[in-house]
């Protein structure tokens, strides 16, 4: 993991210093932030391979932060975690709704906060060596190596999570995926996340296609499948 930078956004100078402590241990490469407006600035010049970006913040939240980030600039294709004292739901779905890659609540191990920032990390590696063929079907054109999506000649921004499951699913229209073979193609092998997280990101997907997001199909018990052009 050498040479990989995190950007840390927390006020709490305790967190911040075993997160700082526990990265640097792991030999990242760490800016640590009291705020998301001095991130938000730092990324003019430097953009990190992933953000830890806590939900109460001084000034802006990071659920503001996250929407400015997505919005567009360096920033919009960095993955974020977030981080939050909150354990409702309605915190979690609203972070992922608005692009985080994968959240925490605290208190956290520190030893699955670092693996679920390597599966984070791990994912963009992939996503920047995957085959570099555009993918094109039903109006709907992809292309892995730039990270690129257009619907009907629009151009669509997609999180790096939503990006890989449209590009398995609309790959092989007709096949069935469960919701652990998506969490799979996202983030890895044995990710600790909840068929809540999947069924909330492909919700977000299916929103940002506007009328293609018909074309992703829930099969009721199983996952989810991509209709192909002969069930139209």
């Amino acid at each position: 993991m050498l040479n990989k930078t995190i950007f840390v956004v927390e006020d709490e100078s305790d967190i911040q210093e075993l997160i700082r402590y526990n990265l640097m241990k792991d030999r990242y490469l760490v800016e640590c932030f009291e705020n998301a407006e001095s991130m938000i600035q730092r990324l003019n010049t430097k953009v990190p391979d992933a953000i830890l970006l806590d939900i109460m913040l001084p000034g802006i939240d990071g659920l503001e932060a996250c929407r400015r980030l997505r919005a567009g600039g360096p920033g919009e294709q960095v993955p974020v975690i977030m981080l939050t004292a909150k354990g409702e739901e309605a915190d979690v779905v609203t972070g992922l709704e608005l692009g985080a890659d994968d959240y925490m609540v605290k208190p956290f191990s520190p030893r699955v906060l670092l693996a679920r920032l390597k599966a984070v990390v791990r994912r963009r590696r992939v996503e920047e060596t995957i085959a570099q063929k555009p993918l094109e079907t039903q109006g709907i054109t992809m292309h892995p190596g730039r990270h690129e999506v257009t619907i009907d000649g629009q151009q669509v921004v997609l999180t790096a999570s939503e990006f890989a499951a449209l590009y398995m699913l609309a790959g092989k229209a007709g096949w069935v995926f469960t919701r652990y073979q998506i969490v799979e193609e996202v983030h890895g092998p044995n990710y600790p996340v909840t068929d809540r997280s999947v069924d909330v990101m492909i919700a977000g997907l299916r929103k940002k296609m506007g009328s293609k997001g018909d074309l992703i199909e829930t099969v009721r018990g199983i996952g989810y499948k991509f209709k192909g052009e002969s069930d139209e």
